[in-house]
């Protein structure tokens, strides 16, 4: 995840001095009021095939504009996550959604043309939910015995962002939310199928919260300090973040 960021970023300046390049100057260019548009940054981060977030966007005025992005979403796959005696068998489910809104304020005296293009802030909220199932082998004296986890992971995000939209060859976008600094509300539920007894349950419950930090993006610094209790429950609220890259069509 951290090799895939650190790439990005770089991408993304270069792309944007190409646009910079590239953009329609004609002052006879039509103002379309509708985007279309796809995650590209939370494809990369997750995966092609488990993260797919479409968006709409509608200007409602020369410098005002309103966006809705709805999709699936699902926790990165679990490999390599051991205890003394337990091993992670085989991910049994991964999927959830992502529903994010924001409404945003193109900024005139900053920008030569008219919504959607330019340079523009404003609020955002940002709901992801995301169920996973585990199936845990014993490694120990109960080797063939296994153990199933099923696990809810809740996110609600409220915040602003600063951001840019290019429209390029008239009808393809590429819009970069590059500061989206928010609170985050974090709630992770993990159960078990099965009755384990307190000490292989806890170690289970550790492997699960290392599983999240190590393999969600900013999970590492917000639960840094949490532990999840014995009822199986990972709660707390901290800074939140959102940096996006779309790309998308004009019409």
């Amino acid at each position: 995840m951290k090799k895939v960021i650190f790439w990005l970023i770089p991408c993304v300046l270069l792309t944007a001095n190409f646009c910079n390049a590239q953009v329609d100057t004609s002052k006879s260019m039509r103002h379309y009021k509708n985007v279309i548009r796809y995650n590209l940054s939370g494809a990369l981060l997750f995966g092609f095939d488990k993260y797919v977030v479409f968006g709409y966007e509608r200007v409602i005025s020369p410098h005002q504009s309103f966006s809705i992005n709805v999709g699936t979403a699902s926790l990165p796959k679990l490999v390599s996550i051991n205890t003394d005696s337990f091993s992670v068998s085989k991910d049994r489910k991964r999927s959830g959604y992502n529903i994010s809104a924001d409404y945003r304020f193109y900024l005139g005296k900053e920008n030569k043309y008219e919504a959607p293009h330019g340079l523009y802030i404003g609020p955002y909220y940002s709901y992801s939910h995301f169920d996973g199932k585990i199936e845990w082998d014993y490694t120990g004296n109960n080797a063939g015995s296994y153990v199933n986890t099923s696990s809810k992971f809740n996110i609600n995000t409220v915040g602003v962002e600063l951001g840019y939209q290019f429209i390029l060859w008239r009808r393809l976008t590429l819009d970069l939310v590059m500061i989206g600094p928010g609170l985050g509300f974090y709630n992770y539920k993990a159960t078990f199928e099965s009755n384990v007894d307190p000490a292989n349950k806890q170690q289970i419950l550790a492997a699960l919260k290392q599983a999240v930090t190590q393999k969600f993006p900013g999970m590492n610094y917000v639960f840094s300090d949490k532990e999840i209790n014995g009822d199986g429950v990972l709660k707390t609220t901290s800074i939140g973040y959102r940096y996006i890259v779309h790309i998308g069509f004009a019409f």
